[in-house]
């Protein structure tokens, strides 16, 4: 696949520095420029949102899939991962949403939020008016909580003196076999081992609570949640988007990083609900 013509820029959301690339129109700016480098001015505004201890990079694949080119995709690396600086100090996951609801402003894009970011795209959604949200395989339940239950299970201290160390190496292994681990492991060398574990523990305490699924059930905007079978979230968590009434579809087979696992499945799942919109 052949990447389209990107923009890096640094953005501030609400006094946290972001690098932020963007394809397509700018919906910042609108200017010809930016519209001559995609999809033309006026194309509805994608943003994507990376999970724990990513990047953007990882979302590039599902963002340039030709199902999507009729859109403007803005990818965020959030403060403390990818290439974003490390803040003074990690924020709770509420604070962040805000951050990132006080940057998007009143664009009122779709949100597509994978892992920690689709967490992140419902806590945004029930801050700022968007026109969809999309949540890829987002915590929903304990079991959910594969490294993020890892590095909660210890101290802040012990994880940023050496469980990041272990866990880098532990998905290094992983790496060999596993393109989206192979992925990982690049991004876990960039993300800040504070910032890490401190939302790591957050995102285990919300998966705990059982209640993710029923906030994305609640939410105003229309929103689909996308599984990875068999692989992906756990079966307590489907049951929950179940009980909920959420409208989920399962990709298979496909684990966690199901936009990479299958990627035409993937896409053209989310251009078709986007489209019935």
């Amino acid at each position: 696949m052949r990447w389209p013509a990107m923009r890096w820029t640094i953005e501030h959301a609400a006094g946290h520095p972001m690098m932020v690339r963007r394809w397509g129109s700018d919906p910042a700016e609108g200017s010809e420029e930016h519209a001559e480098e995609g999809s033309g001015e006026g194309s509805e505004e994608i943003v994507w949102i990376h999970g724990l201890g990513e990047q953007s990079e990882n979302l590039v694949p599902a963002a340039a899939h030709p199902a999507l080119a009729g859109f403007s995709h803005t990818l965020i690396d959030l403060p403390g991962y990818g290439r974003s600086p490390w803040p003074d100090a990690p924020d709770d996951l509420a604070v962040l949403a805000a951050r990132i609801a006080s940057w998007i402003g009143d664009r009122r894009p779709v949100v597509i939020g994978h892992s920690m970011g689709g967490v992140l795209a419902t806590l945004v959604a029930e801050l700022t008016a968007v026109r969809a949200v999309i949540d890829v395989d987002g915590n929903l339940s304990r079991g959910d909580c594969n490294f993020s239950g890892q590095a909660a299970a210890l101290s802040r201290d012990d994880f940023v003196t050496h469980g990041m160390a272990a866990l880098r190496a532990q998905i290094y292994d992983a790496g060999r076999d596993d393109l989206a681990q192979r992925g990982y492991h690049a991004a876990l060398m960039l993300a800040c081992p504070a910032v890490f574990h401190h939302q790591a523990c957050q995102l285990v305490a919300l998966s705990e609570s059982e209640t993710l699924a029923a906030r994305l059930a609640a939410l105003r905007a229309p929103a689909l949640f996308i599984a990875g079978v068999p692989d992906g979230v756990c079966a307590r968590s489907r049951e929950l988007l179940d009980r909920h009434g959420v409208r989920w579809i399962g990709i298979a087979p496909a684990g966690h990083a199901v936009h990479l696992d299958q990627p035409d499945r993937f896409a053209t799942d989310v251009a078709g609900f986007l489209a019935g919109q």
